[in-house]
This record gives structure tokens, C-alpha cells and sequence, in this order.
């Protein structure tokens, strides 16, 4: 999975990989209309990112190109002129989402995420995570020969960290996604459960990231 930005801006094309590294996903970075519309066939790219306001070539151009030569990969455009009539034109042309600029980078966080959880199934059957078999269908997992079972939360939980494999989830974020809240009760709830998860599955598998949330340790399928 890659992240495909395309700006050519480079002060602003750095500041988003860094940013987007940082929280986990690869990304690719092209400047120009032409470099894009070569990269975007690559079934290595999950999600475009595409700034609309490009000097060389006009990034409605470049949206229009992109679903014409077929490519089905999500695009979420960026771009200044953020009027009604540009949106809906944007979105016409293929856009599956649409930011304004200035925005706050925890919004494109958001938005990444959801534009990729979209076109993600959700997981089914047994996975491996960090070196622990997980049935999500039965709520049960395998530690060393011994099999322990999950609660409703704890599987909701735990199933988006498998999700979202190796990036770091703010406890908000977990609470939104696990359980749908938009708010904590006041009582820790995602700390707690997270705990919980280090009884049954090793103090290691999850990693508390200073100030940013947690992250899930080596998931494979």
C-alpha cells in the first residue's frame, strides 16, 4: 500500500510525507500531471492525493486524465478555490473527496482514512499478530498453545488495530472507530481495554505512543 501525492509545491510536498510517515503509511511524491497519470495504474497505490492547483498542468486536467485511462484508485483533491461549483465539478470528475486549503492536518488524517477504509474489506478468519493467532469470527486468540477468549470490545478494538496495521491511533480515533463513540465516558475506556488486550496477549503487542495514542506491533496475513 503507497500513498501517491501530487504537488508541486515542495514545501508542501514534504510537510505531507513527513506527516504521513510519520503516522504510518508509504508515500510516493510526483510534481507534475504527466509523472502522475504514469503512477496511478500501479495497483501498489492505495489512495491519490491530488493538489487541483497545479502551475503545469491544471489538476481538474489531471483528474479527468486519471479516470479516463481507467484507474479506479480513490482521489482526495485538495485545493484552494474552494466554492460550491468547484467542489461539485471536482467531484464529477472523479474526486471521491474534497479539501479546502488552509485545513488542519488532522482532518486529512481523517479523511485518508476513511477514503482507504472504504474500498478495505473488513477482516475475516484467522490473522497472525506478532507471532499471536487471531479468530476474529469465534473471539478467540491462540498465545503459546493456549487459546483465551475476547470480549465484544476487545474484538472491536483489536480488529482496527488489525485494520490499520503499524500506524498510530489516537484514542479518540479508537474510540470512534472500535465503538463508535465521539466522546469517553470518563473512564479511560480505550486505556483500559487496551490493557485488558496486554493480559491476554502479551504486554508487547501494543504500543503506546508518547502523546499520539497506540500502535498495533507486526500483523500479518
Amino acid at each position: 500500500m503507497s500513498l501517491l501525492v501530487i504537488e508541486d509545491e515542495e514545501r508542501v510536498a514534504l510537510w505531507l510525507q513527513n506527516e504521513l510517515r510519520a503516522h504510518g503509511y508509504p508515500v510516493e511524491w510526483v510534481r507534475s500531471g504527466p509523472d502522475a497519470l504514469r503512477r496511478v495504474l500501479d495497483p501498489g497505490v492505495s489512495l491519490v492525493i491530488l493538489d487541483l492547483d497545479l502551475l503545469r498542468m491544471d489538476g481538474l486536467d489531471v483528474l479527468k486524465a486519471i479516470r479516463e485511462q481507467g484507474a479506479t484508485v480513490p482521489v482526495l483533491a485538495l485545493s484552494v478555490r474552494g466554492g460550491v461549483e468547484h467542489r461539485v465539478r471536482g467531484l464529477d470528475l472523479g474526486a471521491d473527496d474534497y479539501l479546502g486549503k488552509p485545513f488542519a492536518f488532522e482532518e486529512l488524517l481523517a479523511r485518508v482514512r476513511a477514503n482507504l477504509r472504504a474500498r478495505t474489506p473488513p477482516p475475516s478468519g484467522v490473522l497472525h499478530v506478532g507471532g499471536i493467532s487471531v479468530d476474529l469470527l469465534r473471539h478467540e486468540a491462540t498465545v503459546k498453545g493456549r487459546t483465551v477468549g475476547l470480549s465484544a470490545r476487545e474484538i472491536s478494538l483489536l480488529n482496527v488495530f488489525i485494520s490499520h496495521p503499524g500506524q498510530v491511533l489516537s484514542r479518540q480515533e479508537l474510540l470512534s472507530m472500535a465503538w463508535g463513540m465521539s466522546f469517553d465516558p470518563g473512564t479511560n475506556l480505550v486505556d483500559v481495554y487496551v490493557g485488558y488486550l496486554r493480559r491476554k496477549l502479551g504486554k508487547s503487542i501494543i504500543e503506546t505512543v508518547r502523546s499520539a495514542g497506540y500502535r498495533l506491533r507486526g500483523v500479518q496475513g
